[in-house]
């Protein structure tokens, strides 16, 4: 039976609770219909009363299970009496209930009769066997049955747990996998059908081994999670605000279930303070709002975060901690902080090889039982903890060889597949286009997506560079401008490399261009620094000079002779919000956060996005609507999105708030853009025809600027905005107004708009309020109201 992705087009997910609910929203942000149906209540006049509690629930929750809100209504809420039938819908049913395997096992008995034959069920059991839960059941129904265990919240945490069992028919894993992946964007990792899976057995092992050492160091959890963070290039959240955010009584019962069914020596037991949160206390972390730490207000309102003595087990407000190892370490990059941390001398440097070397071992013990593939593991702890790099990446940085002479040093007895590193001299799990199997033997790699870094590996491939951005031959005549500086701010290196890209795809003959990357965001911006100094320094005609190149960058994404496609994800904030609204087309992913920011430090949008949220609103209008005060509402529209610095939560918000067009495309896996951009280049060049700049846009002129003045006079007075609020509004009115002097029925050009952009962006950064703006969000990173 051949299944491709594009063939489950309806799903049923059975359980309406925070998981149940969270995955059919996930389904629902994907576009495909859904079925949840729960139980029913006896006493609850509403027979659907939990399926549409979850719904709400999902509808509420934060950070939002929803890319759209509207896209609730793809979620038909039922329940398993009225509605079993419904199932036979259904291309893949997916069950969220309780974690009893006689709840399962009983639920399946009535699954089998009534789904469809072809369809693929599964269920998202976090540590429940797969193949337990279909005891009884019929061959037909094993061999489409794949465990299927999403990780908490569905929407934000990239990792999928696929687990066949023995009966599984290897089609069916590679038709759920392949759906997951690009449907569902998920990253896939085939888990071995064994307790926790990866992800949990590795992860929960981590915490619970942390726990130990904080205590034999005599570390507090604050010391714990500035060594363990983002500086060790973990999550934010580290390990014991992870632990309170995954709530730890299930840590408690995981590590419990563990340690019953794994050997001695992995020894998953807690600490006696950590059973005596849960136990004796009901500190469960952020469900019951104590854990490891408490958030509270203080008498001014403002969230305080206060930590838990270990000792009392009374909170405290310890204020900002900082940890000299990790101090020393700021700034430098992943490979450097990592071989730092791990040599730090004193009880933080001894706690981190205690953690880092159970880690190694741990996870090169389970090579081969969890999963078979090194690359599963790596992949489970950064995709569903949001580590940078896995474990066997670790060591590599380290050096193998130093990892194993570090354990041997403690005691240890070997892994098999360390045991066999160590005989083979190798040093690094990963080289080239090689990994190793759990035995240790040199097998082919291949990344599960498209790895820009992999591709630069051959330097033929790097056409031109710069410090902060390349210029990449994709292939097939396309070439891609990667940004790859501190959040991608975009100065000068960043607009030099797109003149120079686009030079060359007319003088070599390439096809088009992509603008893209797979930094951490695509770009916040411009390069607030710079532009401040300049300001400063009164170097008017320098900053005139840089803006005019800002926008020719800009508009170079519409007005050149080849297609332009810019593929954003994450934050597209400010310039890099401009880049992508003049590309000829857009394909984002779905997890982009767009906005026309600038406003926030107290500049209007300088690189045409002003100019270009005012035509694009103007064109939506009616025929016969696009003169006088008819265009008020367009210029309402763009005066409101960019006054109030509004950023889209997703990429279909963005298309509804106008950054995104019809045509633009949205992508669900993030890892997909730079190659779907590819081919949309490919699409766009063979009919490819140039467009010029617009010389017919309407303006309503002195009537517009009249307009915004009324209207921001009643929010000064209201005490809704401030008085350089009211400034800076009056500057992106004149902009959007088409300029002063002009007469309701007015038309100008793209360039003639561009030229009060650039006027209006300047006046703003001559004044004293914008500086202190700018001034504040670089020292702070918030905006200051003055």
């Amino acid at each position: 039976m051949k299944l491709q992705p594009h063939r489950i087009q309806q799903a049923a997910v059975i359980g309406a609770g925070v998981m149940g609910a969270a995955i059919a929203a996930q389904l629902a942000n994907a576009g495909i219909p859904v079925t949840l149906l729960d139980i029913v209540l006896p006493d609850n006049p509403d027979r659907n009363f939990l399926a549409k509690q979850g719904i709400q629930r999902a509808l509420k929750a934060r950070p939002a299970a929803f890319m759209d809100p509207a896209r609730a209504a793809l979620i038909t809420p039922g329940n398993l009496e009225d509605d079993l039938k419904k199932l036979g819908g259904a291309d893949w049913i997916v069950e969220a209930i309780i974690e009893k395997l006689d709840a399962k096992r009983d639920l399946w008995a009535k699954v089998e009769p009534v789904a469809k034959k072809t369809a693929i069920i599964s269920s998202n059991s976090s540590g429940i066997p797969m193949h337990l839960q279909i005891e009884g059941r019929s061959e037909a129904f094993g061999r489409r049955f794949v465990g299927a265990h999403f990780f908490n919240p569905p929407r934000y945490l990239h990792l999928l747990e696929v687990i066949p069992t023995p009966q599984t028919d290897p089609e069916i894993v590679r038709a759920f996998s392949s759906f997951a992946e690009a449907t569902l964007g998920k990253g896939i990792v085939v888990a071995n059908d064994v307790p926790g899976f990866v992800a949990n057995r590795i992860g929960v092992y981590g915490i619970v081994r942390a726990m130990r050492h904080m205590e034999k160091a005599g570390l507090t959890q604050d010391e714990v999670d500035q060594l363990t963070g983002p500086a060790l290039g973990r999550a934010k959240s580290a390990t014991f605000r992870t632990a309170d955010l995954s709530g730890l009584d299930i840590i408690y019962h995981v590590a419990g279930d563990l340690n019953r069914v794994t050997p001695p020596d992995e020894d998953f037991s807690l600490t006696d303070t950590f059973r005596s949160l849960v136990e004796d206390r009901k500190f469960l972390g952020d469900k019951t709002g104590s854990g490891f730490y408490k958030k509270t207000k203080d008498e001014k309102g403002k969230t305080k975060i206060l930590s838990l003595n270990l000792d009392t087990l009374d909170y405290e407000d310890r204020g900002k901690v900082k940890v000299a190892a990790v101090e020393a370490v700021k700034g430098r990059p992943l490979a450097e902080r990592v071989r730092a941390l791990y040599t730090a001398e004193g009880k933080e440097g001894d706690f981190l090889r205690g953690v880092m070397n159970d880690g190694f071992w741990y996870a090169a013990k389970m090579a081969g039982h969890v999963s078979d593939r090194l690359q599963d593991i790596d992949n489970a702890l950064k995709w569903g903890f949001g580590w940078e790099q896995g474990p066997f990446e670790t060591m590599d940085t380290l050096g193998v060889q130093t990892v194993i002479a570090d354990l041997e040093a403690e005691g240890r007895e070997l892994p098999p597949l360390l045991a066999a590193m160590k005989a083979s001299g190798r040093d690094a799990f990963y080289t080239g286009d090689e990994t190793v199997t759990p035995a240790g033997e040199a097998t082919p790699y291949a990344a599960p997506y498209f790895i820009l870094t992999d591709l630069k590996k051959d330097a033929t491939k790097v056409v031109k560079k710069r410090a902060g951005a390349s210029i990449v031959d994709l292939g097939d005549g396309v070439l891609l401008v990667e940004w790859h500086a501190k959040m991608n701010a975009l100065g000068e290196d960043q607009l030099r490399a797109v003149q120079d890209a686009h030079k060359l795809v007319q003088s070599m003959g390439y096809a088009g261009l992509v603008v893209g990357n797979q930094g951490e965001n695509f770009s916040a911006g411009a390069n607030l620094p710079l532009i401040l100094s300049q300001a400063q320094a009164e170097e008017w005609d320098e900053l005139d000079d840089a803006v005019k190149q800002f926008q020719t960058a800009t508009t170079s994404m519409r007005f050149s002779p080849h297609p332009c496609v810019v593929a954003p994800f994450g934050l597209a904030l400010g310039g890099g919000c401009e880049f992508s609204i003049h590309a000829d087309r857009v394909v984002a992913s779905a997890e982009t956060y767009m906005g026309l920011v600038e406003v926030g430090v107290g500049l209007i949008p300088g690189g045409g996005g002003t100019k270009e949220m005012l035509l694009r609103f103007t064109d939506m209008q009616q025929p016969g609507q696009q003169l006088g005060m008819a265009l008020l509402p367009a210029v309402q529209r763009a005066f409101e999105l960019i006054g109030t610095a509004k950023v889209s939560t997703s990429a279909l918000e963005a298309r509804k708030l106008g950054f995104l067009r019809d045509h633009d495309t949205v992508v669900m896996n993030k890892n997909h853009v730079i190659e779907e951009a590819k081919r949309a280049v490919l699409d766009l060049a063979p009919d490819y025809v140039q467009p010029v700049m617009r010389q017919d846009i309407p303006v309503m002129g002195d009537a517009a600027i009249a307009a915004v003045k009324s209207v921001l006079y009643g929010m000064k007075e209201g005490g809704y905005i401030s008085p350089y609020d009211n400034e800076v509004s009056l500057q992106l009115a004149r902009v959007l107004s088409g300029g002063t002097g002009n007469n309701r029925a007015a038309k100008v050009s793209e360039g003639h708009l561009l030229d009060l952009e650039r006027e209006a962006f300047l006046t703003l950064l001559g004044k004293k309020g914008t500086q202190q703006r700018i001034e504040h969000m670089l020292k702070t990173g918030k905006p200051l109201r003055n």
